[in-house]
């Protein structure tokens, strides 16, 4: 992602120089065109977890994938409940 980013990126100063330096261009621009500067993509640090945050992490997970399946339920038993009662027998 971060290529792909610093492509347009130089891409647009070259698009830049390249309007600069034809006719119609002012020519203050066109004299002293700036060279595009070469962007270096960094890598990006992974980030560590800690025991604790890990394990909070997974507590968290694991709450949320209870609270939805309580939550499917009681829209089972509402759509249950809202049938009428010929149709039950």
């Amino acid at each position: 992602m971060n290529k792909i980013l610093a492509a347009l990126i130089a891409g647009l100063f070259s698009a830049g120089v390249f309007a600069a330096s034809h006719a119609g261009a002012p020519m203050a621009a066109s004299s002293a065109a700036a060279p595009v500067a070469k962007i270096e993509a960094k890598p990006v640090a992974k980030t560590t977890m800690t025991k604790e945050e890990k394990a909070a992490a997974k507590a968290a997970k694991k709450e949320k994938a209870a609270a939805a399946k309580k939550e499917k339920a009681d829209a089972a038993a509402a759509k249950k409940m809202a049938k009428p009662a010929s149709a039950a027998k």
